[in-house]
């Protein structure tokens, strides 16, 4: 495999990347090495004086390593070898004699950055597609090519550190403010004015950039100052990760080595660092869920199945609706977003526009916002549906209401159209009783708040033609959605295992234990919010009425469910949104614990639980549901129930998701924890068939 073309114009070579068989450039040790030969031609023809790097792709630079790789090491020695290899190459990019000039269009992500890290000058297109980031992190890894030795150097240590610990993108402005990019140019000019820049070095009319701390960075890294910039990028990480994150403290103390002790420590210690995370059980969970991802990010039913959609329906335009019609415009479908009023539509289109306006300098431009927004067109009826080609309903979650949306859309659209609920729990096939095509029927679940989020639970039920199910499913990946398609059933998968898990947490306040202490344990296990703050961030009067749809299976489970939601709710504690739930809230921020709830839970005497008790008690309600759903055919693989779980409920991404946590911890450990809850706590508990059947067999779920 070829992965350079080699030209020279005026006494400078061009060094295009162009990686064979592949829309994109990865970095491989193959690229590497082929690098190397680039740079001995550089160096070996007496009429080349300086060189420009830039990609033949037309969207991208380099977007990180072949990922492939990772899954396959197993020698630390191998690993430490091979990094040392490719920093070495890079090292001698950086002392090359010759000026190199860095031409970016697109991302430059991972081992893309380092590469023009080392080169001597970074010429960067302002698009919206120029992004730059560090995002090792994020797989569980860190740079291994000297990128924690180089960005702080470049950017200053606050930034650099920053960069590294979050693995977020940089935009083309972005990069140049922080120093990252010497220069911007539109897309069209970009390989002209790398080359005038490579000759303006050649000839000593512009300065190469030295890999030098800037005074400011020299007094942090070399005096007792460099104790708070690290003390507080390690709290930041500590409050971030609960140290369930090996990654970010390796990044901490390979930056603080090459700051203290120079870069070549850095680099030893940077390549140490990678080749023991690269085998850690949090990284390859982090990496499967990558791998994951992008399969996710695929149309399970082909987009040739699609039908073409130009115009997409909104009923709702509160801000469930409004985000679901950002991300349709931003997809590039013109949008009808209904509500009750027109005021309402109107003041819907006005969330978008503050949305869109605060993606300006972030990957947006001023103009670009204006038009996303006036694709939004605000209505009070459906009789403007008529040209609509999916619509999505964001309404309450009321079945009455729903199907009358259904059957008010249906009367003024064509045989074609595809009619998609985003229910999060009422079985569809109660929704299609309204429906006179139920084969175009679907479900589309998105999760708040929709515009960040990134997955779409797709469901289809008995009749869901599947032309109508890779309509939505075209429709989601254009609005930048991971999928995973689920069978009709109560709750569906996500609602109905994130449900199991919060009445676990009612459960427990039932019993005595504090509000605070479980959401606590439960973000130290490694989710994001806890089950009791994010009854509050749903909704407690959403979560009563989920639970109703719910209660034949709470029924099945040996769940006597409580009314303390429903009580909750009477007494106007219904969440955030009332400001005051199980938690106060002051200008939509969270305070302290309502204590007054504790009247619905048995009285103000609280007692302490052993924190394991409830972070096992809570998360294994969740796998164990998780187990039942694929037992029932609620979806179809373990790989599916891992996606939905991550990248919808939060499920603590280390741990990579149900599935995979139990084949790594070990489904008879799990059967034998949960016999223990149903012991102490009652038949809810109980192992599911399929997990013991797992447990009895020492089969794997991934291997199944």
């Amino acid at each position: 495999m070829s992965y350079f073309r080699y030209d020279k114009t005026d006494g400078v070579a061009t060094l295009w990347l162009e990686q064979q068989g592949s829309d994109v450039n990865t970095l491989s040790e193959a690229m590497i090495d082929e690098f190397a030969e680039m740079l001995d031609r550089v160096e070996q023809q007496p009429d080349v004086r300086a060189a420009v790097l830039i990609s033949g792709k037309p969207d991208t630079f380099v977007v990180g390593a072949d990922i492939r790789q990772f899954v396959t090491f197993d020698d630390k020695d191998e690993v430490r070898a091979l990094l040392r290899k490719g920093q070495a190459v890079l090292m001698r990019l950086e002392h090359l004699s010759k000026p190199v000039v860095a031409a970016v269009h697109g991302p430059a992500i991972g081992g893309g950055l380092e590469m023009i890290l080392a080169c001597h000058y970074r010429v960067a297109t302002d698009s919206t597609d120029t992004t730059f980031a560090q995002a090792e992190v994020k797989l569980g890894l860190l740079p291994g090519l000297g990128g924690t030795q180089r960005l702080p150097r470049i950017v200053g240590v606050t930034t650099g550190l920053e960069l590294l610990l979050t693995g977020k993108n940089l935009y083309a402005k972005q990069a140049r403010k922080a120093g990252l990019v010497d220069a911007l140019i539109h897309p069209p000019g970009l390989h002209h004015a790398a080359l005038a820049a490579a000759r303006d070095l050649a000839h000593g009319r512009r300065t190469r950039r030295r890999l030098t701390l800037s005074w400011r960075d020299r007094l942090l890294a070399q005096t007792p100052l460099r104790r708070i910039v690290y003390r507080r990028a390690q709290t930041d990480v500590d409050e971030r990760t609960y140290g369930n994150y090996p990654a970010p403290y390796r990044i901490l103390d390979t930056v603080r080595t090459g700051l203290s002790k120079g870069m070549k420590a850095g680099l030893d210690a940077e390549a140490d660092a990678f080749a023991d995370l690269v085998l850690t059980p949090e990284s390859r969970a982090l990496v499967n869920l990558f791998f994951l991802q992008n399969d996710a990010q695929k149309n399970p039913f082909g987009a040739a199945q699609a039908r073409e959609v130009d115009t997409v329906g909104v009923l709702g335009a509160g801000l469930m609706g409004s985000g679901i019609a950002e991300l349709s415009t931003r997809g590039g479908y013109d949008v009808v977003l209904k509500d009750q009023t027109m005021e309402l539509a109107a003041e819907g289109k006005g969330t978008i526009w503050r949305s869109l306006d605060d993606s300006v300098g972030k990957g947006l431009r001023a103009f670009e916002r204006d038009v996303l927004a006036e694709r939004v067109r605000p209505v009070a009826d459906v009789d403007l549906f008529g040209k609509v080609d999916l619509t999505i309903e964001a309404v309450p979650e009321k079945l009455d209401l729903k199907q009358q949306m259904i059957r008010d859309v249906e009367a003024r659209t064509p045989e074609h159209h595809v009619f998609a609920s985003n229910t999060s729990s009422i079985p569809l096939k109660q929704l299609a009783e309204a429906s006179q095509r139920p084969d175009r029927l679907v479900g589309m679940h998105y999760f708040s708040p929709a515009t960040k989020v990134p997955l779409l639970e797709i469901i289809r039920h008995a009749d869901s033609a599947e032309s109508a199910l890779a309509t939505a499913c075209e429709v989601g990946l254009k609005q930048d959605k991971t999928l995973i398609v689920v069978r009709d059933s109560p709750g569906f998968y996500t609602t109905r295992i994130l449900a199991l898990y919060m009445n676990e947490g009612l459960e427990l306040l039932n019993e005595g234990a504090d509000i605070r202490a479980v959401d606590t344990a439960m973000k130290q296990f490694g989710f994001p919010v806890g089950p009791l703050a994010l009854f509050d961030d749903v909704g407690v009067d959403i979560g009563a009425g989920i639970y109703d749809v719910l209660a034949d299976l709470f029924a099945e489970r040996g769940i006597d469910t409580s009314d303390a939601a429903r009580k909750m709710v009477e007494a106007g504690a219904k969440g955030r949104k009332s400001g005051r739930g199980f938690y106060h809230y002051e200008d939509d921020d969270r305070q302290g614990v309502n204590d007054d709830v504790y009247r619905f839970f048995g009285g103000g005497e609280r007692r302490t639980f052993a924190k394991v008790d409830v972070q096992e008690r809570l998360a294994l309600m969740m796998v164990n549901e998780a187990v039942r759903c694929l037992e029932e055919d609620v979806i179809d693989t373990p790989q599916d129930g891992d996606v939905g779980a991550v990248f919808g409920l939060g499920f603590p991404p280390f741990l990579g998701g149900p599935f995979w946590y139990l084949d790594t911890r070990g489904a008879g450990d799990v059967v034998q924890r949960l016999e223990q809850f149903t012991q102490a706590h009652g038949p809810r508990l109980t192992p599911a068939t399929l997990l013991t059947e797992h447990a009895d067999t020492g089969r794997s779920f991934y291997a199944s």
